[in-house]
């Protein structure tokens, strides 16, 4: 894959094996435990995203 211009950060609400699958191919991904955010609160998640020019990705189905 050529220069992948986006940089992920996965939260615990994101399975760490869709880490592993976008890793593989060639995108800038960290997870919530990679970067040690586990039981973060969604206001800290986002804000250590934005600290780390990283969009967040989330699948968190119980907030509405």
């Amino acid at each position: 894959m050529s220069s992948v211009f986006i940089c992920l950060y996965l939260d615990e609400d994101v399975n760490v094996l869709v880490a592993n699958l976008l890793q593989a191919r060639g995108f800038d991904v960290i997870t919530a435990r990679d970067a040690g955010q586990l039981h973060a609160t969604d206001a800290e998640q986002l804000a250590y995203a934005v600290s780390q020019a990283r969009t967040l990705v989330t699948h968190n189905r119980s907030d509405a």
